[in-house]
């Protein structure tokens, strides 16, 4: 059995348990309005990669810790993306139909229900890291160190600085000043700081209180996040609807500055392979990082 095999058996039994748990957060809420409910399943529960709970997992297996904890943890996480998601897709933002290979929210439903899908989803996220019972053998201090760090990866200088960027980069007048160094600001904060915390949530989860460590891993944490998001626009370009799960070639219709755009798809794929290099470099010191070295592999590999 090779590498990737073994990967994709390990990314299997953890999809299940994501899914497992994410299904038990929603089961565990008091009856709702339910349209609401619908729309919050919808958004959740209809596949995904689950990188990003993923890595919250391996990292926390790395450094000792127990798969409830990171399960509630990387629940967290994936519904903060899943919020994100659902917003992204709006009219006013991407305006985009398919999302996973199903209707956006929006179009299921409507707009005000895909807004208030976000809310609740974003908001159920800090409920889980408050209250839920899989995190309640860790001290205080650290259950309050992940509320921080999801809220900051989350927020006005993390996630949603990085969509107000995205957005600003596609008018005309930002085009011609824009630079590699631009865009990776941009993407260091939309996609980068939830994968950054993903990673951090699984130190916590572990009960890991070793800087040095949490430094290196916050370091192949950003260039992984890096990376994946250059292979994302090398995907948008060149593969299609069906198999993406979502619009092909909508980044070009929308005049997004991307990376196959400011450097062509060869230089973009390069830039991918040298973001996955170095990642791959930092851990080379760290015990136990097998899953956190194939995840690069994965995303670099990845057709979707």
């Amino acid at each position: 059995m090779n590498r990737v095999d073994t990967l994709e058996l390990w990314l299997g039994e953890k999809r299940r348990a994501i899914d497992a748990m994410l299904n038990s957060l929603l089961d565990r809420q008091p009856a709702g309005e339910s349209e609401l409910d619908a729309a919050m399943r919808h958004a959740l529960l209809l596949g995904g990669k689950r990188l990003r709970p993923a890595l919250t997992l391996a990292t926390c297996e790395l450094a000792g810790g127990e798969a409830k904890a990171a399960l509630a943890a990387g629940a967290a996480v994936e519904l903060v993306h899943t919020y994100s998601l659902v917003h992204d897709d709006l009219p006013a933002m991407d305006d985009d139909a398919l999302r996973r290979g199903q209707p956006t929210v929006h179009v299921a439903w409507n707009d005000a229900t895909a807004i208030l899908t976000g809310d609740a989803l974003l908001t159920l996220a800090f409920e889980v890291l408050a209250s839920a019972p899989e995190l309640e053998g860790l001290p205080a201090d650290l259950r309050l160190a992940m509320v921080r760090t999801l809220a900051s990866a989350a927020g006005h200088r993390g996630m949603v600085a990085g969509q107000s960027l995205d957005m600003a980069a596609t008018t005309a007048d930002a085009q011609p000043n824009s630079n590699a160094e631009a865009l990776a600001t941009i993407h260091q904060a939309k996609t980068g700081a939830l994968i950054r915390a993903s990673v951090g949530l699984g130190l916590l989860a572990a009960g890991n209180r070793d800087a040095s460590l949490a430094q290196s891993l916050d370091r192949y944490a950003a260039l992984l996040g890096h990376a994946f998001q250059v292979v994302d626009d090398i995907l948008d370009a060149t593969v299609d609807t069906e198999t993406l799960g979502k619009p092909s070639g909508s980044d070009a219709e929308l005049g997004k500055l991307t990376y196959v755009r400011l450097l062509g798809l060869d230089g973009a794929r390069g830039e991918a392979a040298r973001l996955c290099d170095e990642a791959e470099a930092l851990l080379e010191q760290v015990a136990n990082s097998i899953r956190l070295r194939q995840l690069i592999h994965w995303v670099r590999d990845r057709s979707h």
